[in-house]
């Protein structure tokens, strides 16, 4: 079978006289209207419009779910599976909006291909065609747990592998203690600037009173010691509630997993806060800097740092320097100084909730005691050649 159309789609439909341009969902002829304006500098869709996408795949189509021959398997089935039976597993709504994301991505291109004509040329196309092999691979590893899944639903009995392209260089860029230091300043100092807009200085531009980085602040202190991932921080609350993530300011117990959520392979044990850090938490809360979580805006929880904390960058100047600083960073940084530090590969593995082989593999070489016992061993002459050169000195001595 070739893929000679396209599945439901996204689609920015141009403004027209009397109508603003809008986001629609393109079905072959279709054109159905998700009720989101597009805005004009609106490149991507929105979430609502990506969401209305997904529940227009899934009331349109609802696989069979009996044992077929992998002839007979539209891989849009397979990934409409997937997921139905994934998506809820997701921690916070960003999540969910990127596994939308890339599931209709997928289908987009591979929806009307049967499972068996899954091939090594298949996905180089789809690699070329979604133009960032990063992307492609995180695209492409959803498509291989979609089919692993439909497999072990006993759905299939045929092994279809996916052919994924190869890893990327690891990052590893991390902040020392005056770029982090810096990165800290700049949010608590930074002001917002508007423009005039009026009068004899119309044009001009003034820092108001309003202090808009300061919460980025507060994400930043968190994840440098504590080595938490964003999403994490993000929900972090002095509340035990459930849903968001609980930090007990009394027993200064930071509990990660966000409560009613099942554990994954993203590692969040509870861990312990270091003093200042737990300190600088309870005087936010004490002093009703926070209402509900750690990082607010406007009193109201925040789904992503990711443009405030780049804004944040720019104005410390970090993203001049080499390597580009994201909120991951922080996670790098914590990681990194716990090894300068000498702390021992298994405790800080556990405080950051990693494998000791990650640990080791990734931020090892940082650690003081890296490899020092081959390096001075190596200027050491051995026990043999010490041994055998005292004998020959005996040796010459007696004679």
């Amino acid at each position: 079978m070739s893929n000679t159309g396209k599945g439901p789609r996204l689609w920015k439909k141009p403004a027209q006289t009397g109508r603003q341009a809008h986001w629609v969902v393109k079905d072959g002829s279709k054109r159905i209207a998700t009720g989101c304006v597009a805005k004009s500098f609106e490149h991507h869709p929105p979430k609502e419009a990506e969401e209305f996408l997904a529940k227009y795949i899934a009331s349109k189509h609802a696989p069979e779910r009996k044992l077929r021959d992998v002839d007979l398997i539209p891989i849009a089935d397979v990934l409409a599976i997937y997921h139905a039976d994934r998506r809820d597993g997701f921690e916070d709504e960003t999540q969910q909006r990127r596994f939308d994301a890339s599931i209709n991505r997928l289908n987009d291109f591979f929806g009307l291909f049967m499972l068996s004509e899954m091939q090594e040329s298949l996905t180089k196309k789809f690699i070329k065609k979604r133009g960032s092999q990063g992307g492609a691979r995180r695209d492409l590893e959803n498509l291989r747990a979609a089919i692993n899944h439909h497999a072990d639903q006993n759905l299939h009995h045929a092994v279809i592998k996916v052919k994924l392209p190869p890893k990327g260089a690891p990052r590893d860029r991390w902040l020392d203690r005056s770029e982090a230091a810096r990165l800290l300043w700049a949010c608590w100092r930074h002001r917002e600037v508007q423009t005039i807009h009026r009068g004899r200085h119309k044009g001009e531009k003034v820092q108001t009173s309003k202090y808009t980085l300061r919460h980025v602040a507060r994400f930043i202190l968190i994840g440098l010691y504590t080595g938490t991932r964003a999403a994490a921080i993000a929900a972090a609350s002095p509340r035990r509630e459930h849903g968001p993530a609980f930090v007990d300011l009394n027993a200064g117990i930071f509990y990660r997993l966000k409560i009613g959520k099942r554990a994954t392979n993203k590692r969040q044990p509870p861990a312990p806060l270091p003093p200042r850090l737990l300190a600088h938490m309870r005087r936010w809360e004490r002093k009703k800097i926070i209402a509900n979580c750690f990082v607010e805006w406007h009193g109201q929880p925040v789904k992503s740092v990711k443009n405030a904390f780049a804004r944040a960058v720019e104005v410390a100047k970090l993203d001049l320097t080499d390597g580009n600083v994201t909120p991951h960073t922080l996670r790098h940084t914590a990681a990194t100084w716990l090894m300068q530090r000498g702390a021992d590969p298994w405790e800080a593995a556990g405080f950051l909730g990693m494998s000791v082989k990650v640990l080791i593999d990734t931020y090892g070489h940082h650690h003081p005691d890296y490899m020092r016992g081959a390096a001075f061993a190596i200027t050491q002459k051995s026990r043999v050649e010490s041994t055998t050169k005292v004998r020959t000195l005996s040796v010459r001595k007696a004679g």
